[in-house]
C-alpha cells in the first residue's frame, strides 16, 4: 500500500507569505519567524515572495491572487485579529478563515493559516514571540509539509 507524507525540505521550492499590516507590531514577528523556518527548510531567500496587504480580511483575496499568478508550492497566510468590545473580530476571524481555505480549494495550492486570533494583545505577542513556538513559523513548517507532500502526489512516489 503506497503511504506519502510530505518533508522537512523543500530546497529549490518557492513560496509566497501574504502578511497582514494590521497589528503590524505581531504580524512582523510572524514573519520573522516564517521566513526563518522557510531558510531552515533550505528555501533560497530569493524563492520568497512576501505579499503585504491592509488587514487580515484582505488575505484571502491575495493568496488566491499569488496562487494563481506565481504558482508557488504554497501560501503562507499570516494576520492578527485581536478580540474587541464588538462583533467586527468573529466577522474577520470567520472570513479570514474561510477564505483562505477557499482560496486552497479553489487553486489547488496549498495555504497555511498563521491567523492569530486572540483575546489580547499579551496572547498575540506571546504567539509571536522568536523560538519554535512562533505561529509564523508553525504555519511555515506546515507549508513546506503540505508542498512536498503534494509533490509527492503528483510524481506518484
Amino acid at each position: 500500500m503506497p503511504t506519502f507524507e510530505g518533508r522537512a525540505a523543500a530546497g529549490g521550492a518557492r513560496f509566497a507569505i501574504v502578511v497582514s499590516r494590521w497589528n503590524d507590531f505581531v504580524t512582523t514577528r510572524l514573519l520573522a519567524g516564517a521566513r526563518e523556518a522557510l531558510v531552515e527548510a533550505g528555501v533560497a531567500d530569493g524563492d520568497i515572495d512576501v505579499v503585504w496587504v491592509p488587514g487580515a480580511f484582505e488575505i484571502a483575496a491575495a493568496a488566491r491572487h499569488v496562487a494563481l499568478r506565481r504558482r508557488p508550492a504554497a501560501v503562507i497566510c499570516l494576520g492578527c485579529v485581536i478580540r474587541g468590545g464588538t462583533p467586527h473580530f468573529e466577522y474577520i476571524a470567520s472570513a479570514a478563515a474561510h477564505g483562505i481555505n477557499d482560496a486552497a480549494a479553489a487553486t489547488g495550492v496549498p495555504m497555511a493559516f498563521g491567523v492569530l486570533t486572540t483575546d489580547s494583545v499579551e496572547q498575540a505577542v506571546e504567539r509571536a514571540a522568536a523560538g519554535p513556538a512562533n505561529k509564523g513559523r508553525e504555519a511555515a513548517m506546515a507549508a513546506v509539509e503540505m508542498a512536498t507532500l503534494f509533490g509527492a502526489l503528483e510524481a506518484g512516489q
